[in-house]
């Protein structure tokens, strides 16, 4: 298997671990996409993507049709994306994504928090190149044939399709295929799974890191003081770093 594969195995157990976290982060996500392209799923492509999130994480329809009629309110202020870079201690690569609605109060508490932890909040450019910038898709794998899936979106620059597995909250399997192709090329590839009445349980978008470094248990503990503050953040969406982790972990 591939990067994609690996990065997945090791980080799925720790995305959105906080229900409370992810139904904020999936509102901001409404707003955005409701800001840019109108409270119509039909119509709006970005929208039915977060709302199919939404219902990956079990947030109940009242909750989304609620934050789609907030978003709609003209008083609704909206979040601007706001990418931050730095490095943690040893040599680790960190790369932050936030979505704001106050840059002055969410720059103040990212510059802190690499400071606390002695680590060093960059320029702009000074990581990102380290990482690829990929979109990824959680479709129904029932009846799928995964190669013949993979010819068909080759031309879309499709780099891994492969199995997974997740559990639900009675501990059942659950079983689908993630899909993982550049960033660009998110429009297409969601388009062709609809139009071939594929069915999307998830998508979204993801950096990988281009190379890891291998850290002692220590050294790793002092990554992860860093890591936990940032991902306690309200204004944080995404925190990505170089630093190589285990599945087990």
């Amino acid at each position: 298997m591939g990067r994609a594969f690996e990065f997945r195995k090791a980080r799925k157990m720790k995305r959105w671990s906080a229900m409370s976290k992810a139904f904020t982060r999936i509102g901001k996500d409404i707003v955005m996409a409701v800001k840019e392209g109108g409270p119509d799923p039909d119509s709006n492509s970005r929208l039915r993507a977060v709302i199919q999130n939404a219902k990956s994480i079990n947030m109940p329809k009242d909750n989304i049709e609620r934050a789609i009629k907030r978003a709609s309110d003209k008083s609704q202020g909206d979040f601007k994306e706001v990418i931050f870079e730095g490095y943690a201690q040893h040599g680790i690569a960190v790369l932050v994504e936030t979505a704001t609605d106050n840059n002055t109060r969410t720059v103040a508490n990212v510059r802190s928090y690499f400071n606390k932890t002695d680590g060093s909040l960059g320029t702009s450019g000074s990581v990102v190149f380290m990482f690829d910038h990929t979109c990824n898709f959680k479709i129904k794998g029932d009846d799928l044939d995964l190669e013949e899936l993979e010819l068909e979106l080759i031309d879309f620059g499709v780099e891994e399709i492969f199995e997974d597995t997740d559990e639900d909250e009675d501990g059942n399997t659950i079983e689908s295929v993630m899909i993982y192709a550049p960033f660009e090329s998110f429009g297409k590839i969601q388009a062709y799974l609809e139009e071939n009445n594929i069915e999307i349980i998830s998508s979204g978008f993801e950096r990988i890191p281009q190379v890891t470094k291998k850290l002692t248990e220590e050294q790793a503990a002092d990554v992860e003081k860093l890591l936990e503050k940032l991902e306690e953040d309200d204004d944080v969406q995404n925190v990505y770093h170089t630093m190589e982790e285990s599945a087990d972990e």
